[in-house]
This record gives C-alpha cells, structure tokens and sequence, in this order.
C-alpha cells in the first residue's frame, strides 16, 4: 500500500492532521496502535483555544462541539477560598476558549475519517519507521496477524510521548529538556452539575484543586496529591470534602457531590524535544513535547503543531516548495516554548511544593495579588490563556 503521508497515532493530533490533509487534497493513512474502543475512552483535557476550533471548523468536525461545547469567557483564580475572575473577553479583545472534552473531539474526528472513508487502521502492531533519512521512507507492521508495508513520501509522529517516532531519531541528533514535578494531579469526573460556570484554579495552604467540567451536568475536579498517593485512601467522601476545603465556602456552596464515574493520578511533567524532524519524518503533540495540565495548553499545542505541519506539506504538494518542511521545527517550536513557559509558571504559581517555605508561600501571595491588582498582569496572563496566534 502506498500513500502521500503516513500518520503514527489515532489520537487527536493524528486524526486532526489528517482532515486538514483530506480538506488540501493530500492522502494519509492513520495507524494507531489500540483499538477504536479505547481510543475513544481516553479521559483527557477539555479547553479548547479558539485556533484549535478554528481548525476543527476549518475540516468540518464542529457540529456537534457548536451544539454541546460550553463558551467561556473567563476563569476564576483562588487564593484560600478567596476568588478573583479574570475577565478573558474583555482583557483580550473577544478571545474566549471552548470547554468540549477531548474525548468528544476524538470521537467526532473518528466519524470524520470513517465517513469521508480517509484510511484509519486500528491495532496496528509493532509499528516500525524505515528509511527517515531517504527520500523513499516507509512503514512496517502487523495487522491481524498479516505483516504490512506502507509506502510514503513523509512520516507523522503522532503517537505521543510513549510512541516510537521520536526514539527513531538518532540520539546523537535529539536533544530532550524536561522538568519532573513532585505531585500529581487526582481528578474525579462525576455526572453532576459543575459548581461554578467557569473553571476556578485554586491555590490553597493544603494544595492545588481545579473545578472543571465537560458540560453542564457532568464535572471534572481535581487537587493536587503525591503521584504515587494509593488512590484506594480517597474515597469520593474524602475527596469531596478536600476540593470544598481547597476551593473555599464560595465554590463549596455551589458544589454537588456524587459518585466518581472514573477516578486516577496522573503525574505532571514539562518535556520538550528538539528538533521535531529528521530526514522525512515531522513529530507533533505528545510525541515532542509534554506540559503540565495547568492551563491547558496539550491538546491545544497538538492542534498548532499539526497546523503548521498541514500548511507545510500542503504547500509541498501544491508548488514543491519545501521551506515549509524545512522550517517546520522552529517555527512549531517558537510557539511550544512560550506554552511551556507558561504552564511551568501557572504551575509554580497555583501549587504547593516540597520546598515550599513559609517565604515562598507569602512570594505566590504576593504575585497573586498583583495579578488581580493589576490589569496589565491580567492582560498577559489572559493571552496566554486563550493561545498565542499560530
């Protein structure tokens, strides 16, 4: 089999590539390693930029994020109960962001690719890249016991930070940056009203804790825990009771407590890997790059990566121009740094480290402070917020 692109990973940034692709009239096969099933119940992130919208419009896989996607103008940052809004609208000009789960997007580019017949292989085993550094790449794998070859002009990585696209790099070539955090995030999802209409990020003496949702009757929460805590010690009870402490009275009064639908850590951590290509092969989303789940910025760079990777390849097919390609990394990198930044310091800002001193408790005091005194602080916290322009 041969196509134009083949594309390593069914997740958003692969499925999402692949209809810019179809919309230019560039073929791609997807190949993702689990079953639909469980792509599909993949609990992740739920705020979308407008460009990530934007794009989804842009393929057609909006209509049912119009009907049910949630339109925030703000969210509300917490100092010991205390609640401060940050008005996103007005302090950026009519930017807003979109809560619509991940797990909804994925879904609905599933259906995409399925109707539009562009190919999507589940449980493609033993994925492996040949080739990278010719002009004549391909890839290898076993689908149902058949051993398969797929022939290409140019390889997406888009199969995470686990994934083998960015291991076939050489070593000598990839340089890797990451920052471990201490703690982890331990969420809850519920089918119950969120307690407040926008998402509040708290940071509280005993913690971080979020109140999110993914729409109007169902809720994501989460507080900030050690990453190896034994989730059989936080029944719902205690949980509740720890994300009304931390949120405060305000939050707590609005706050409807019921029974976990899925329930887990997950640990946090910046990474970042340079360059994101080599040769024929262009990596994008979790394969390049991870931050912290604070402002949610994952899924988000995903969908800018596979924007600028999209509009390179299209303009490789349409007119040979091959700058694009050439500058794909920097430019993609350019905007992952600036995402980082600003995760690793809401992160900073939000939660409670181990070396955290009554000194440096009284410095996030401070700067929380100047941020709801200030509008100027405001402004740069809320356009980082609702994305930087691609």
């Amino acid at each position: 089999m041969r196509t134009q692109v083949a594309i390593i990973g069914g997740g958003p940034a692969g499925l999402l590539l692949q209809q810019l692709l179809h919309v230019a009239g560039v073929t791609s096969v997807v190949l993702e390693q689990r079953s639909r099933d469980y792509v599909e119940a993949r609990i992740r992130a739920g705020v979308l930029e407008m460009g990530t919208v934007g794009l989804l419009e842009q393929v057609g896989v909006d209509g049912r994020m119009a009907r049910e996607g949630l339109i925030h103008d703000g969210f509300a940052l917490a100092l010991d109960g205390e609640i401060h809004r940050i008005d996103l609208r007005d302090l950026t000009g009519g930017s807003t962001v979109m809560v619509y789960g991940q797990t909804e997007v994925t879904k609905d580019l599933i259906e995409a690719a399925i109707a539009r017949a562009t190919p999507l292989v589940f449980e493609a085993e033993g994925v492996a890249l040949h080739g990278l550094d010719t002009d004549a790449p391909f890839v290898t794998y076993t689908k149902d016991g058949v051993n398969q070859r797929l022939d290409c002009d140019f390889v997406a990585g888009c199969d995470g930070y686990h994934g083998v696209s960015r291991t076939s790099i050489p070593a000598d070539v990839l340089k890797t940056y990451e920052k471990v955090y201490p703690f982890g995030w331990l969420g809850i999802l519920a089918d119950v009203p969120p307690c407040d209409h926008e998402l509040i990020y708290s940071n509280h003496e005993r913690g971080f804790a979020l109140a999110s949702m993914r729409s109007n009757l169902r809720s994501r929460y989460y507080i900030q825990a050690p990453v190896d805590e034994d989730l059989a010690a936080w029944p719902d009870e205690r949980i509740w009771d720890e994300l009304a402490l931390r949120l405060g009275p305000a939050a707590a009064a609005g706050m409807t407590r019921g029974p976990s639908l899925e329930k887990s850590i997950a640990p946090l951590r910046s990474f970042v890997a340079e360059p994101m290509s080599w040769g024929r092969l262009f990596l994008a989303g979790d394969a390049a790059h991870i931050v912290p789940p604070t402002g949610a910025k994952g899924l988000n760079l995903a969908a800018s990566d596979v924007h600028y990777l999209a509009e390179a390849l299209t303009g490789f097919y349409a007119n040979g121009a091959a700058d694009g390609l050439t500058g794909y990394s920097a430019k993609a990198l350019a905007r992952v740094w600036k995402a980082e930044r600003f995760s690793w310091w809401f992160t900073g800002l939000t939660h409670r480290f181990p070396d955290t001193d009554d000194f440096s408790r009284r410095m996030q005091r401070a700067e929380i402070d100047y941020i709801v005194g200030s509008h100027a602080a405001q402004v740069t916290v809320a356009e980082n917020y609702v994305g930087l322009p691609y």
